[in-house]
């Protein structure tokens, strides 16, 4: 991978740049991940013996990239993940979906939950948790039938984003899961979060508009 896009960095906490494909944290698969990117980046910065301890408040699926909030402190993690808990900590996302939405900004509420496998989410009622998000439409490509959105997470499902714009017929380009085989990367990206900084309390926005993909880029962002 590149080279580590740090946004901000201070003696609490670390934010970054994930890029697509990479995992958030380490699974089965034993590929490199952003958890084991970003302690390797501080250990050899601040020349730091011994395990590096660095808290994941929250993550993005693999195939998604964007931006991402590390805890160097335990005290850090805990206010972090309070805020997360307590949806005060917002993450707002750009997305391109094939077809043209037929309302510029809306609300979507669901009952989502894991299928037997572990990898698919479907939204049932029945045993679901609740997934809320709001989007608004930026823009339109004709030519193409797809549709710009901004998407703000009320909630944090698994899938959640994919699975609520594919059931209602606005399966997100390049999503091989929930859409089309395409075989293009997903065109999902974190583009900003918000969230009170865990020791000042001070808000902290942060925003990146530079996104390498091959769907949003046809859009002016």
């Amino acid at each position: 991978m590149n080279e580590l896009k740090i946004f901000y960095e201070d003696n609490h906490i670390i934010v970054v740049e994930k890029q697509a494909n990479i995992l958030s944290q380490k699974d089965a698969t034993n590929d490199i991940d952003m958890l084991s990117i970003v302690k390797k980046y501080i250990k050899d910065k601040y020349h730091k013996p011994g395990n590096v301890y660095l808290g994941l408040v929250h993550r993005l699926d693999r195939p998604v990239g964007g931006l991402m909030v590390f805890a160097k402190t335990s005290k850090a993690a805990s206010r972090l993940s309070e805020q997360i808990r307590t949806h005060t900590f917002k993450k707002t996302y750009l997305a391109v979906v094939r077809g043209k939405m037929k309302n510029l900004e809306g609300h979507f509420e669901d009952y989502l939950k894991k299928t037997e496998n572990g990898n698919t989410v479907i939204s049932t009622k029945e045993n679901g948790k609740l997934a809320q998000l709001s989007y608004k439409v930026l823009d339109y490509n004709k030519e193409n039938n797809q549709t710009l959105v901004e998407i703000n997470l009320k909630t944090g499902r698994h899938h959640q984003i994919r699975v609520q714009f594919a059931s209602r017929g606005y399966p997100l380009c390049g999503d091989q899961r929930y859409g089309e085989t395409d075989y293009t990367q997903i065109a999902l990206y974190a583009y900003k979060i918000e969230f009170l900084h865990p020791i000042s309390k001070q808000k902290l926005i942060f925003k990146n508009t530079s996104i390498d993909n091959i769907y949003l880029s046809k859009f002016t962002l």
